[in-house]
């Protein structure tokens, strides 16, 4: 029996549908999360039939909104004895008019929010499940569209474009990510990220006006294998083009440009 509980967000579409899938008939417990209870209803029910012998449970929360976040994982870890992986995969993409900006509940630019501050906070909550269950894995979602992050500008209160803002959140989902990979060392809890496949075949990519180019399949299996390789157990803190290791945006490297962006980030995802 495969006793891994592996949590997916964005998990009623796209890339988290399609992993939900795939881990679900590995067996074990999948943790779906959505926004919209319809859908996720939907899913869940469409993975239980493919994969009658895992376990599916549903987990409802808004993303925009911190304070679902929060409570989200106090749900989880109020009724999940482990938890093995976690895969931050939900994402807001450039939008179907990406010249009007979007604010989050907290009133913080969507794609940050949505794409950055939701994922690290969520990781943040969850990490004493993780840490009880590791060795364990978090896995973010993360895009080869990266743009440099403007301190001065940092919610794009000028200039602002949703292309723009979604290729700085990806950036800043990556720089967390090597900022936790680095605190976590030794705890038994690996963080990578990785840009799953280029213009998967999704609704973010169509509502944006793009092509997609590839299936969604493309962006599972190396999703997958980073979760799940046991060659890849003790590797951390990387970025991978789907299944090679490769260079992020050059101020992912800028130890001071990360320490700053990680102070903002904290304080704007603590709870009031």
């Amino acid at each position: 029996m495969n006793p891994r509980t592996t949590l997916i967000t964005g998990a009623t579409q796209g890339l988290g549908r399609g992993l939900a899938l795939d881990l679900a008939a590995r067996g074990g417990t999948v943790l779906l999360h959505g926004r919209d209870r319809t859908r996720l209803d939907r899913v869940a029910d469409e993975v239980r039939a493919a994969a009658p012998r895992s376990t599916v449970r549903t987990y409802l929360a808004d993303l925009a909104d911190l304070d679902q976040v929060h409570a989200m994982a106090a749900r989880i870890r109020a009724a999940e004895p482990r938890l093995d992986g976690l895969i931050n995969n939900a994402v807001a993409g450039g939008g179907a008019e990406p010249h009007t900006r979007e604010l989050s509940y907290q009133g913080h630019e969507l794609r940050f929010a949505v794409n950055h501050l939701a994922p690290y906070a969520l990781t943040r909550d969850l990490l004493p499940l993780l840490t009880a269950s590791a060795p364990s894995r978090v896995i973010n979602v993360a895009s080869m569209g990266q743009e440099a992050i403007d301190f001065d500008n940092v919610m794009l209160e000028r200039d602002y474009e949703g292309l723009r803002a979604y290729c700085r959140s990806k950036l800043a989902l990556i720089m967390a990510t090597f900022h936790l990979a680095a605190e976590l060392a030794g705890t038994g809890v690996t963080v990578n990220t990785l840009h799953p496949a280029h213009l998967m075949d999704t609704h973010g990519v169509r509502e944006y006006g793009l092509t997609p180019v590839t299936d969604v399949e493309e962006g599972v299996r190396p999703t997958v294998r980073l979760l799940l390789d046991p060659d890849l157990a003790d590797t951390t803190g990387r970025y991978f083009d789907q299944f090679t290791e490769a260079r992020a945006h050059d101020q992912a490297y800028d130890t001071e440009a990360r320490e700053r962006l990680m102070t903002l980030t904290d304080a704007l995802v603590e709870r009031d």
